[in-house]
């Protein structure tokens, strides 16, 4: 299996287990999970009325970039690389994409 669909797998199980994780927590939002293996494109959607207050979030949005898969958005207490790396992803195959250019150095994970 090369790394590409290795690495959707990965995504899709981690991605998974977040939304399941979200959807048992007693704030009336549902977690759904959106997967576009042809672009590359994976996200975890938070919807929903809570009393009178309505959310329409995506708290993780993963990207497949050619070798690398990119964190674009990560709000989530442990972050989501963690739980990659956890799964089998290593390191140098993640790049936080939301981190300044100039600051992914510091950060463990690969620059781009």
């Amino acid at each position: 299996m090369d790394n590409r669909l290795k690495y959707q797998s990965i995504i899709k199980s981690v991605l998974q287990s977040h939304a399941d994780y979200r959807a048992t927590l007693p704030d009336g939002y549902s977690s759904q999970v959106v997967f576009d293996d042809e672009r590359g494109q994976y996200l975890v959607l938070d919807v929903g009325w809570s009393g009178n207050k309505y959310l329409h979030a995506t708290p993780i949005h993963l990207c497949l970039i050619v070798d690398k898969v990119w964190v674009q958005c990560d709000d989530t207490e442990e972050g989501i690389a963690t739980d990659l790396v956890e799964a089998g992803i290593p390191k140098e195959d993640i790049v936080l994409g939301f981190r300044y250019p100039k600051i992914r150095e510091y950060t463990g994970f690969a620059i781009a």
